[in-house]
Order: C-alpha cells, then structure tokens, then sequence
C-alpha cells in the first residue's frame, strides 16, 4: 500500500494498515535499517501512573527531592 508524504510531512496511513493495530492516537516514530518504523503508543498507561501518584499524594516536588537525594 502506498501513502503520500504531503508538502507539510504528513502521512495518511491507509485505513487497512491502522485497522491491524490496537487503536492508537499517537504513534512512537523512529528510523531502523533505513525504514520509518511506527509503534502506537498507549498514553492512558502515563494516565494511569499520574492517577496512582495522585492517590498516594505524591506530589512532583516528592519526585524532585527523591531524585536529588539519590544523585548525592
């Protein structure tokens, strides 16, 4: 199947080639052996995670201090 880059670098991905992953938003784009490699990316997962640190109250200063007190 072919897909188009347009002037503005964007790609429309045949309709057939989205339907044979999970559905995704956002895809991870890298390069590997000289061809574009798109992964979908799940950011309800990074959702998730933002949730339970807020239910621990965990706050991003908390994250802050942990980090500089384990790069002493």
């Amino acid at each position: 199947m072919l897909a188009k880059l347009t002037a503005k670098n964007q790609i429309t991905l045949p309709k057939a080639i989205v339907l044979g992953v999970d559905a995704a938003e956002y895809f991870d784009a890298s390069i590997e052996n000289g061809r574009i490699v798109l992964t979908p990316v799940r950011l309800q997962q990074a959702q998730a995670v933002r949730d339970k640190l807020a239910q621990l109250e965990i706050t991003e200063q908390d994250i802050a201090d942990a980090i500089a007190w384990a790069r002493r």
